[in-house]
């Protein structure tokens, strides 16, 4: 699983998203973030409770969780939510090249073209490198959380995402 960059307070919050985003049932038990959270995610030393309490209140106020089951204190992501972890996993970098070039290539029509300046500029944000007008490539291993982003915002019959490890330029 990628890790988040690491900004203080943030530590936390962000574990929460990427665990309820790679939950297989969407959902998971506020008993299984204390005793088992090395199984969603490495890097964590200690979670306290009282830090993992705070954050998920933050969580909920902001819309971006749910609480499920007020007496099993089971929590799911919401769609805000849900677009916020796949924003998180793709600004996230784990440092090391797997050899595989991730190529983004769009033509989104001129009506759209406000959708267009929000992918360029995102794509830039995220580490991508501008090679011509619609082509950008990158290292960074987020092929699936880029398509996911992609079909969030409607945009798949526009934009193609190649996965490879043979580019001759």
């Amino acid at each position: 699983m990628a890790k988040l960059p690491e900004t203080k307070g943030k530590k936390v919050t962000n574990f929460i998203l990427l665990a309820l985003e790679k939950a297989v049932d969407g959902y998971v038990r506020f008993e299984d973030f204390t005793y088992h959270h090395y199984q969603y995610i490495y890097g964590i030393q200690e979670l306290k409770k009282a830090s993992l309490s705070k954050a998920l209140q933050r969580l909920r106020q902001g819309g971006i969780i749910e609480l499920i089951d007020d007496e099993q204190l089971i929590y799911r992501l919401t769609d805000k939510g849900r677009e916020k972890a796949i924003l998180a996993e793709l600004q996230s970098s784990d440092g090391s090249w797997d050899g595989k070039w991730r190529i983004v290539i769009f033509d989104i029509p001129e009506k759209r073209r406000a959708v267009r300046d929000l992918l360029r500029h995102n794509l830039k944000s995220w580490g991508f490198e501008h090679w011509q007008k619609s082509v950008w490539v990158s290292k960074k291993n987020c092929t699936n959380a880029l398509r996911k982003y992609i079909s969030n915002i409607g945009m798949e019959n526009w934009v193609l995402v190649l996965e490879t490890d043979n580019i001759g330029r």
